[in-house]
């Protein structure tokens, strides 16, 4: 895989999180105090996961030639923190 194939499956992946969270969000608004307080705490997890992971995108794309494989591998462990984040976040939203 090369580096603008990798990047895109990375933002693919980014857009289908993005769309799902914007229907945790919408559910966290019209939620009752108690159970706000749990998808605040959820959605603020995936918030700050997304950060991680999308500064993580940014060196990979803007790595020069070679070395974007080194950066392939710190974005990978991004990813995967961002994928639990997401599937914590998702179990928390469909339990309610």
């Amino acid at each position: 895989m090369n580096r603008d194939e990798y990047v895109q499956k990375l933002k693919t992946q980014l857009d289908e999180w993005n769309a799902e969270v914007k229907t945790w969000e919408a559910k966290a608004k019209t939620a009752e105090a108690d159970m706000k307080a749990g998808y605040d705490k959820q959605l603020e997890n995936f918030r700050r996961q997304r950060d991680q992971s999308l500064e993580h995108l940014r060196k990979v794309q803007q790595a020069s030639g070679e070395a974007w494989t080194d950066m392939m591998r710190g974005a990978d462990d991004a990813w995967a923190k961002m994928r639990d984040a997401f599937t914590k976040a998702r179990s928390h939203f469909d339990q309610k």
